[in-house]
Formats: C-alpha cells, structure tokens, sequence
C-alpha cells in the first residue's frame, strides 16, 4: 500500500498506516513533510517544542525534527511497539519525504476522509514548516 500525505492531516494518515502494518501489509507514506497538523501554528509549535526539550540528552523521549521520521514516530505512538507483533508492523513502514525512485510511477492512494479540504477551520501548518521551527538541518 502506498499512501499520498500531501494535504492529509497527520492523525488520520497514522491511524490508517498503524492499522494496515498491523494486518500485515507493507505501507509505504510519500511525500511526508506535506502532512498538515491541526491546530494553530503557535499551540503546534509550543506542543511540540516541549516535547522536544522534555527529559535530557542521555535518557528520552527523543522526538526527531525530520519531517519522515516525525510522522514515523506518531505511528509509533499509535502501535503497541514494545510488543513483538508492534515491532515487526513497525518494520512494515517507511516514510520517505518526497517519492524515491522505486515508487515512482506507482499509483499511491490518498486516505479518505483526511483532506484538509474537509476542514472547518484554516488553522494548520505542515510538518515541513513545524520541522523547519524545530531546527531541522537542511540537506
């Protein structure tokens, strides 16, 4: 399965990948940084930022500032990973920032009902923005 994150919202991306790892199937997530989180860009940011400073630099929790590996991480949250069967779905999911080569060309879907387009409120930022506040190194 291969699932389309531009203009989705990151939850609702997550709760689908979680439950098809789970299954069984092998989950693919392009074009990750495009995902948008909810909410306004300071509650995000501040929500995010001290999740980052929380603990120390030898014991976690550690929250990554890449935007691939931010949104791997909140399926983590969501799969029960310190369980074997948790740790093996995880296994099924790679997340890639933009489309790498193998994937290209194939059709990806795009999860229903995680639109941004279905939202009441305009309040959002993309994980490329809130990762660049966090002090993503640029490649």
């Amino acid at each position: 399965m291969i699932i389309d994150a531009t203009d989705s919202i990151l939850g609702r991306i997550a709760a689908v990948a979680a439950k098809q790892a789970l299954k069984g199937e092998k989950v693919d997530i392009i074009n990750a940084e495009n995902a948008v989180v909810t909410g306004s860009k300071q509650q995000v940011l501040a929500k995010y930022k001290q999740m980052r400073e929380r603990g120390g630099p030898y014991h976690g929790p550690y929250i990554p500032r890449q935007p691939h590996m931010l949104l791997k991480r909140t399926i983590r949250g969501m799969l029960p990973h310190k369980q074997e069967r948790g740790q093996l779905a995880l296994k099924r999911i790679k997340c890639h920032i933009g489309v790498p080569e193998g994937l290209v060309g194939k059709e990806a879907e795009k999860v229903a009902n995680a639109s941004i387009a279905k939202l009441q409120t305009s309040r959002f930022i993309t994980l490329k923005q809130l990762t660049k506040e966090l002090g993503v190194k640029q490649r």
